[in-house]
């Protein structure tokens, strides 16, 4: 086992390099920098409001001849994205799900994504586990923002860096090449894949704003990490309040100061252990995820106090993480 960790990180560092981001796209001038960086703030801020959510997921080309893809899968909902943070140089979205159970309107906390104007540095998804944290080249900083991507309880999920371009009269957001988990879709499958390497794309239009996914999966094989299938993701947020918006900013009103200590604890720990070492499981995220997302349901339903809450998550999170 300690051989195959061995070749499977040696794997990991040379498949990072032969993908390096640094090469894909030229430094940005400071003038041109300045010029875009409203339009830029415009654009993140964009992907704010009240949507109706279509996913589009499609296995396409497999690179394993024994790997059959999956058929397409297309699901929706209900989403409301609110701006919880803008400081100017960064902007931070929650998504929050609005589903039906048994005849009543139920908020389902969703996925956050903080974006950081010239970021030094970048919490990365490294290995099982283990989130990172990873510099930006000095020479890339310049104009481009980091996006990253956290998960249900806060803990991260994926990071990256990129810049605003425009090409065929369309702008959009393009990341790097980024490691990313397996999403829950494909976790409790247990698959012959374990990760994605990515390429993110967020761009805005009169409707709304689309996520596009360029995901290859890769697994291990015979000690190496090898791709096994290309997947291309199309997730289309599309203005929409024909649904019960008021039952998610009633939630977030309840919970989100419970939240905001939540992110602190996580960045303190990010920060203090050299990145975040958290145990994960196919079904629930984090070990502790469905724990931390009860003890907001229960401030919410006064069963317990915020102050309770933020004392009992900081001891999980504490608790559960490793220094790395």
């Amino acid at each position: 086992m300690t051989r195959f960790k061995t070749i499977l990180g040696a794997s990991l560092l040379a498949l990072t390099c032969a993908v390096s981001p640094a090469l894909a796209h030229p430094p940005i001038a400071a003038e041109q920098a300045a010029a875009s960086f409203q339009q830029d703030r415009a654009d993140i801020l964009a992907m704010a409001g009240n949507f109706k959510v279509r996913f589009d997921m499609q296995e396409s080309t497999r690179w394993d001849p024994a790997y059959t893809p999956l058929d397409r899968k297309i699901s929706g909902g209900n989403e409301v994205v609110r701006v919880i943070e803008d400081t100017g140089h960064k902007i931070v979205l929650q998504h929050l799900l609005v589903v039906q159970h048994e005849g009543k309107d139920m908020v389902i906390k969703h996925w956050r994504q903080d974006w950081v104007y010239e970021p030094v540095r970048v919490l990365v998804y490294s290995d099982t586990n283990t989130w990172k944290w990873e510099d930006v080249p000095e020479k890339m900083r310049t104009g481009r923002w980091s996006q990253t991507v956290w998960q249900v309880d806060d803990s991260p999920r994926y990071g990256g860096w990129g810049q605003f371009e425009t090409q065929g009269g369309v702008r959009r957001w393009r990341s790097n090449w980024t490691w990313r988990p397996l999403a829950r879709r494909d976790a409790v499958r247990h698959p012959v894949y374990d990760r994605y390497l990515s390429i993110n794309r967020h761009q805005t239009g009169p409707d709304g704003w689309i996520h596009w996914q360029d995901n290859t999966k890769m697994g291990p094989k015979d000690g190496q990490l090898v791709p096994i299938v290309q997947e291309y993701v199309l997730n289309t947020y599309t203005k929409f309040d024909g649904y019960n918006v008021r039952a998610a900013d009633d939630y977030w009103a309840a919970t989100k100061d419970y939240w905001a200590a939540v992110r602190v604890e996580w960045d303190r720990v990010a920060n203090e252990k050299g990145g975040i070492g958290i145990q994960e499981e196919a079904e629930t995220g984090t070990v502790i995820s469905a724990r931390l997302m009860q003890l907001a349901d229960d401030i919410q339903a006064k069963r317990t106090t915020t102050a309770k809450a933020i004392t009992d998550a900081r001891k999980l999170i504490g608790d559960n993480t490793r220094r790395l």
